[in-house]
């Protein structure tokens, strides 16, 4: 017979009495209670201290109620020290989390209130019966894990556990399809029961509908909106790529003027297209190392959007040049936040809607040191000014399942009705969504309310700086002895007000580094960010985007006399097992989450202390490297990793690479039509392939985007310029590196690699 039963919550209850062993009334009395909460079919996890008990709420979210003895043996008789620390301290995580407090009822009249509050229910020892308490334990737990839910989740838990039969689509019918194939069973074994019985038909009117926002799927969204601080909030089931297209095509139409941050993702290059809205591109800095920085506040002024506009050889005579809607990058790809009421205090006289870009700092509301420094911060009673837009790709950061994203609105000027965005929501919104992306949206707003948001985030903070200190502190002890080691990218000095004095960022006190946001302020003549315009408070670097940076450049910019690119460090980590974010030219991007352990970033500190290690002796490649050897052996099989080391680091000061990423970057290519316009011609095929060495003059007919970063350095319908001009001299640079180290190569869209290596780009055909 095919089984298909749904798996329920096994719930679990954390004990912490130091007498569960004990041979005495109280230790009997306490393993008594255990065995009945477990007849309930109750799981007990046993801690027999408070530090014990610390550790598991510590490690383990899974815990659905607490029971406390009040009066743990090593504890202070009269204080209570312990046991009311271990009260702050589960409370200080979970606000929610049932606790009963054990104690002798003589004692409930010199509980102190706070102790009281902390509560929730009391076990008088020795009086109360088993029975009677685990059923009260059994009936609080259920009761949280009913609360815990939030609307989306809790509605499909429940329908999958009571609808038994559908005859709707998905045609697995939650999952009974699989049981009937052998290669159907592996899978269904794979991802289990619950996930398949929660792929749900959007005809399931319990559960609402993602396209009219209804039931609870719209009871979900009015959550989110609550937690993330907007007017209202929209479940997205495609990534931040379709919550981006979603606002542009609700914003801006055809002829329309957009400001854009030419630091976008290649989604607003989408959203050109189909709007057929004319482009006017902020432009961001660019430092020594060639991160990306924020867009200058001069470019924000008034006077300076509107000469961009008068010079904007896509602007016609009878345009409109007011611009509609303008979208910025915040946080940049390497960490940098904007202050983000300054920004729109600067541009509230050019524009009446504004989109934060936020795909990679969903979390920043949740904590202190980013206040100011994102789209949906306050109370939206509170909001005057533009229309903000802010959209969270909450699977990057947050704990969504991949493709779940959150577009969130807060009304001003001109708002966006629901009925009339709704129909750009509808047009790129499935009409078959995953139902538990949904419910992982859900989820992750559930995270972050309360206290949890504030918690997690901090721990991550709190993480990336200990692995920053443990990287300054090892750089220090190598440098004192005339050796070499990676460093972080932050600042080298910090200001301790209460030592009233800078110290090096690796001595400073933890607090002080998670808490002050001015300890990541880039400010005027601190030499570290490389943006020395900037004006103070501005921009912040964000603590949990850690950038290593590897030896080779000087602080003028200019490239040493020897020093270790950072795809080589990759391949050697990639090679143990570590994956990163993103990789430069001098720097190596980690992403600190809230997944993120001590485990996890004591392995990499291994990692690249057994870097230098191998590249201090020149291991061969063939040892360190065995994959990429087996690949070109040719290239590899006499080379050792200093070796490799040295020859990609001529090749970078030769072609100046990292210098001509700065320059393509940092300036714009003169446009010749609208993004739109160049698309309808390739459709129309009215384009060809052109090789890079014939690109100089030509229009593109499509994007050009190196990875990394990952940005278009050429949009659709734009020059590439002549042959010794930024874009074709970096172009060039990626393809004689590519050539030269086979399996380094870049991976830019764009551009066609042929059998012979020679490189092709869609360009729009000569009339």
């Amino acid at each position: 017979m095919l089984e298909n039963k749904f798996v329920p919550i096994r719930m679990r209850v954390l004990v912490i009495d130091d007498e569960l062993s004990a041979e005495t009334a109280e230790g009997r009395s306490a393993r008594a209670l255990v065995r009945d909460i477990e007849a309930h079919n109750l799981e007990v996890i046993q801690a027999i201290s408070a530090d014990d008990g610390m550790a598991v709420f510590m490690s383990d979210a899974a815990i659905h109620a607490v029971m406390l003895d009040w009066t743990l043996g090593d504890d202070d008789a009269k204080t209570h020290q312990k046991a009311t620390a271990l009260l702050r301290y589960i409370r200080g995580r979970n606000d929610q989390v049932p606790i009963f407090l054990m104690a002798e009822r003589g004692e409930a009249t010199s509980l102190p209130i706070e102790v009281m509050q902390m509560t929730d229910e009391y076990v008088w020892t020795l009086e109360d019966t088993g029975a009677f308490v685990s059923g009260r334990v059994e009936a609080a737990a259920r009761r949280y894990v009913e609360q815990v839910l939030p609307p989306m989740a809790r509605a499909l838990g429940q329908f999958a556990r009571t609808h038994e039969y559908s005859w709707h689509t998905p045609g697995h019918t939650g999952g009974t399809a699989f049981l009937k194939s052998p290669v159907g069973r592996l899978f269904y074994d794979y991802f289990g029961e619950n996930l398949l019985r929660s792929d749900l038909s959007i005809s399931v009117g319990e559960l609402g509908s993602l396209l009219d926002h209804s039931g609870p799927i719209g009871e979900s969204e009015k959550y989110a909106a609550q937690v993330f601080g907007a007017s209202r909030s929209y479940s997205v089931t495609n990534g931040t790529s379709t919550s981006n297209r979603i606002i542009m095509m609700a914003a801006v139409t055809q002829g329309q003027i957009a400001l854009c941050d030419r630091n976008c993702h290649k989604s607003i290059e989408h959203g050109l297209l189909l709007t057929d809205a004319i482009p006017q591109y902020w432009v961001p800095l660019r430092n020594r190392l060639g991160i990306i920085g924020p867009i200058h506040p001069d470019q924000f002024k008034a006077t300076a959007i509107r000469k961009g506009i008068e010079a904007n050889p896509l602007v016609k005579a009878k345009t409109d040049p007011t611009p509609v809607y303008g979208v910025i990058t915040n946080s940049t790809y390497d960490g940098l936040c904007y202050n983000a009421k300054t920004v729109e205090a600067a541009l509230d006289a050019s524009l009446d809607r504004l989109h934060w870009d936020e795909a990679w700092y969903g979390y920043a509301r949740f904590n202190p040191i980013y206040r100011d420094r994102h789209a949906m911060r306050g109370d939206p009673k509170d909001h005057v000014g533009p229309t903000i837009f802010a959209t969270h790709s909450t699977h990057k950061l947050l704990a969504a399942l991949s493709q779940a994203s959150y577009l969130h609105v807060r009304d001003g000027r001109k708002p966006i009705p629901h009925e009339r965005f709704n129909e750009s929501f509808m047009m790129h919104a499935s009409t078959s969504p995953l139902y538990t992306i949904i419910a992982s949206n859900d989820v992750s707003s559930a995270m972050m309310d309360g206290r949890g948001g504030v918690t997690l985030t901090t721990e991550s903070i709190q993480e990336a700086v200990a692995f920053r200190q443990t990287i300054g502190r090892t750089q220090a002890r190598f440098a004192k002895q005339g050796d070499w080691f990676f460093k972080t990218w932050n600042a080298d000095l910090v200001t301790v007000p209460s030592a009233k004095r800078r110290v090096p960022f690796h001595e400073a006190p933890a607090d002080l580094l998670t808490t002050d946001p001015s300890v990541w302020v880039m400010h005027p003549g601190d030499h570290w960010h490389g943006f020395d315009t900037l004006p103070d408070d501005y921009c912040m670097l964000d603590p949990i985007k850690v950038s290593v940076v590897t030896p080779g450049v000087n602080d003028d910019g200019g490239l040493g006399k020897t020093g270790v690119p950072a795809t080589l460090l990759t391949a050697y980590l990639d090679q143990q097992g570590i994956q990163v974010e993103k990789t430069t030219d001098f720097t190596i991007l980690f992403l600190f989450s809230i997944g993120i352990t001590k485990g996890k970033w004591g392995t990499l500190m291994n990692a690249l202390l057994d870097f230098k290690r191998d590249y201090d002796a020149d291991i061969p490649l063939v040892r360190v490297l065995p994959a990429l050897v087996a690949r070109a052996p040719e290239r590899y099989a006499k080379l050792g990793l200093r070796g490799l080391a040295d020859q990609m680091f001529e090749q970078l000061k030769s072609s100046r690479q990292t210098q001509a990423m700065s320059k393509a970057f940092s300036t714009l290519p003169t446009p010749v039509m609208t993004p739109a316009a160049a698309y309808r011609e390739l459709v129309l095929g009215r384009v060809e392939s052109v090789p890079l060495g014939q690109l100089a003059g030509r229009t593109l007919a499509t994007s050009v985007v190196p990875y990394p970063p990952g940005i278009p350095m050429l949009m659709p319908g734009e020059l590439a310029g002549p042959e010794t001009g930024p874009y074709l001299t970096y172009l060039r640079a990626l393809r004689d590196w590519d050539l030269r180290f086979p399996g380094f190569g870049h991976d830019t869209h764009g551009i066609e690699v042929r059998e012979d290596g020679e490189q092709y780009l869609q360009c729009i055909r000569k009339h």
